[in-house]
């Protein structure tokens, strides 16, 4: 069922929505759009939204421009840590800025910036915090990869290394064993690595799976021992990190599979964002993997999907949650609810 949508004025890759609570109904989403030419230039913008969905309304509510932009994350939710959204831009800046305003999305939120770190002369690609959000991990388009501390409201680059070959398209912390780091690469490579080790040792290296350069890993929040990674291969492949030489399961979304997200709540259900084929929401139960509906109201790149968090925007047996989606050529970005009831 279709909430709201809303076009923007460049192109977007990444939709996000704040886990912080009470800024739920708060959707960031970020652009990048590349001004070809003898002197190219990358450009982007962050954006807020207010997402209200009785009247079915998207109100921008904040909005600057920026470099472009390739990956948004904000901070997990713990403690009395205030939201902070971590930007990975495509002039090798990491950026954290802090969501101000009232705690009803709709009066005065912004954004300010209160640190940056200059990471690479390469692009940052992708980002990931730690549980802690105390370190974030980012891959470079140089195959590299750098571990970042954040402490006190600063940035500092505590480990890098060249982990691959080619553009580092995804990079994300073990979350149940945070000194482990994951990587995955426009070489075909999905890799582990130990940060206990100096330099960050190698745990596993797959290369032989994946028939196109990896481009998501996200570890299962209600498992520990599960993993998926999506590829330009069209794959989304559950892995079993017990047991790593072959996945658990594959199956074919029609499209590159460029992002994946768990449910926060449902074990098992995953909204995966599948390039020229729209976007999937995928039912996992042990080693069977199904798509149980898809949704293809954009007309270009789907790039960017989250899951709306807060445990109160889930109550009930039956809960049909509420989704962002966006992309990139055509501009878009939707909110929408599934079809399906998901039973909690």
């Amino acid at each position: 069922m279709d909430i709201a949508h809303c076009y923007l004025k460049g192109n977007a890759d990444a939709v996000e929505f704040c886990p912080h609570d009470p800024y739920h109904n708060v959707l960031a989403v970020s652009t990048y759009t590349l001004q070809e030419g003898s002197q190219p230039c990358r450009h982007g913008s962050i954006s807020l939204f207010n997402v209200d969905v009785e009247p079915g309304h998207l109100d921008m509510v904040f909005s600057e421009e920026t470099a472009g932009i390739f990956d948004i994350k904000w901070n997990p939710p713990g403690g009395h840590a205030s939201p902070f959204l971590a930007q990975a831009d495509a002039d090798g800046y990491l950026r954290i800025k802090m969501l101000e305003g009232c705690c009803n999305g709709v009066e005065g939120v912004n954004l300010k910036e209160i640190t940056n770190e200059k990471i690479s002369n390469s692009m940052c690609l992708y980002l990931d915090w730690n549980p802690s959000a105390t370190s974030i991990t980012v891959g470079l388009s140089d195959g590299s990869v750098s571990i970042v501390s954040f402490l006190e409201s600063k940035l500092e680059i505590q480990e890098e290394w060249k982990a691959h070959d080619y553009e580092l398209w995804t990079t994300s912390f073990d979350i149940h064993q945070p000194n482990l780091v994951y990587t995955g690469s426009d070489d075909c490579k999905f890799s582990c690595w130990d940060l206990r080790d100096k330099p960050p040792n190698v745990v596993f290296q797959i290369s032989k799976v994946h028939k196109m350069g990896v481009c998501c890993i996200e570890k299962s929040p209600h498992d520990p021992n599960t993993s998926l990674t999506g590829s330009y291969d069209e794959f989304l492949r559950v892995w079993d990190l017990r047991s790593i030489s072959k996945p658990l399961n594959s199956i074919n979304l029609g499209g590159g599979v460029w992002r994946v997200k768990h449910h926060p709540f449902i074990p098992g259900l995953v909204l995966a964002a599948c390039m020229h084929n729209g976007f999937a929401i995928v039912a996992i139960k042990g080693d069977n993997a199904e798509v149980s509906e898809t949704y293809k109201k954009h007309d270009s790149l789907a790039y960017g999907a989250d899951w709306q968090k807060g445990e109160a925007n889930h109550i009930g047996e039956n809960t049909k949650p509420l989704v962002a989606t966006c992309s990139f050529y055509d501009k878009l970005v939707r909110v929408w609810r599934p079809g399906n009831d998901f039973i909690l």
